[in-house]
């Protein structure tokens, strides 16, 4: 019987004597069992049992898709990176301890070969299982903050109808190109599903933008033009004012200036209703 057959007869028989020698070497993540299975109902040792049964059996297929597995996990329920690569580690030197208690031929030639084959299976199926864990984690988590960006983004552009045909769109905070073509994608759409014919967007909440910001903006009132609405700007700061007069933008040209939100709604609430 070779090395690797006995750590898996061993793990198979004694899981409880397993489950003991790798809390022991596992520090600060035995402490996290639970906590980490009630969070996102992982279980660490019977996790710990089928990369064990991967990585002895040489099963690097099954490997990497458990890794991939875990790893999309471990990012949906936002836990420790730190807690999976010391608990990872923990069960690297459980298995070579395991390695050194059941070795059937100490002194013998042919188990100095099966040592060092069994070193670099278990060393290189770890390291497998890491490199795929943390690709697959990251992958994940940049695909999750990319889609909660672009909810966010669209959650920001709040176009609020007054009538069946005039809509509020107050603008706040700062603004990027990646902002402006969302917001450009949202009024566009909001127009043609809404039938929106007058369309008042509030710039009170902006101070300023820069001259790039204002060339999207500009592209903007362009869109609602020739969606066949009209645009009425207020709240136009005076530091926004004379940024587009020293850049020779002309806004007004596309859309008509109010002084204020009120003034705006009192005129076009007025004429529509």
């Amino acid at each position: 019987m070779t090395a690797n057959c006995g750590i898996e007869n061993y793990i198979l028989n004694n899981r409880k004597e397993f489950h003991s020698l790798l809390l022991s070497e596992a520090g600060n993540v035995a402490k996290k069992i639970n906590a980490i299975l009630q969070a996102g109902n992982i279980d660490l040792l019977k996790n710990a049992e089928s990369i064990a049964h991967f990585v002895v059996g040489n099963k690097r297929e099954e490997l990497i898709a458990f890794a991939k597995e875990e790893g999309v996990s471990w990012a949906k329920h936002s836990l420790t990176l730190s807690f999976k690569l010391e608990w990872i580690h923990a069960l690297r030197r459980t298995l070579w301890i395991l390695f050194r208690e059941n070795n059937p031929l100490n002194n013998n030639s042919k188990f100095i070969t099966d040592f060092y084959e069994l070193e670099q299976k278990i060393n290189d199926g770890i390291d497998e299982f890491l490199n795929n864990f943390f690709i697959s984690y990251s992958k994940y988590k940049d695909e999750l903050l990319t889609e909660q960006k672009k909810i966010v983004e669209h959650l920001s552009v709040p176009i609020i109808p007054v009538s069946s045909s005039v809509a509020i769109l107050p603008m706040i905070g700062s603004f990027d190109s990646y902002r402006m073509d969302i917001i450009k994608e949202k009024i566009l759409s909001e127009i043609s599903r809404l039938r929106i014919a007058v369309l008042i967007i509030d710039l009170s909440g902006i101070p300023e933008m820069n001259e790039y910001t204002i060339s999207d903006f500009q592209k903007v009132l362009n869109g609602v033009m020739l969606m066949g609405g009209k645009s009425i700007l207020t709240g136009v700061s005076p530091q926004l004012a004379n940024k587009m007069v020293q850049l020779g933008i002309g806004i007004e040209k596309n859309s008509e200036i109010k002084g204020s939100l009120q003034h705006a709604l009192k005129d076009y609430l007025i004429v529509n209703t």
